[in-house]
């Protein structure tokens, strides 16, 4: 991947740091974003989706929904006000050609899509921002990177 531009390293060691960080992340999405999703199981992964969907459900006046994790039926498809959102988790694959059956990159210019588990894809996208989820300090403290291959002002934001 060609990296444009890096964050530093960002706090999520909670919950209410990962949702203000979702938040503000949020202000940067447009359609066809495709941002990938890079973690060990229960670093934050999920829970980050579910902050931001959940504020954007809120900013438009809707009802909360539960956002869970797409795990067992790989997808879980979000409309806000005409914003289309896919979330994938693919976890449960096993190799790169699954990936063709599920429609992954189809029609993707007119939605934003999330994608866990990213690394079976063998062929990403040019234009794609990745977060890198880690565990720091014996897994007592987690934190966030951003890069971007196209948001500059995405990555400014949290240097």
């Amino acid at each position: 991947m060609h990296i444009a531009t890096k964050s530093s390293k960002i706090d999520i060691s909670s919950e209410q740091k990962t949702e203000i960080i979702s938040r503000k992340f949020s202000k940067y999405l447009k359609k066809g974003d495709i941002i990938f999703l890079f973690g060990k199981i229960g670093v934050g992964k999920t829970t980050f989706i579910k902050y931001l969907i959940n504020h954007l459900q809120i900013k438009n006046n809707l009802i909360k929904t539960e956002v869970p994790s797409p795990t067992f039926n790989i997808l879980n498809e979000y409309e806000i006000n005409g914003l289309v959102i896919h979330h994938y988790d693919l976890f449960k694959l096993k190799d790169s050609n699954e990936i063709k059956n599920i429609g992954l990159f189809e029609n993707y210019s007119s939605i934003i899509t999330f994608v866990e588990w990213p690394e079976i894809i063998e062929k990403k996208p040019k234009k794609n921002t990745y977060l890198l989820f880690n565990y720091e300090d014996n897994f007592n403290k987690r934190s966030l990177t951003i890069s971007s291959t196209y948001k500059k002002e995405l990555i400014d934001e949290f240097k």
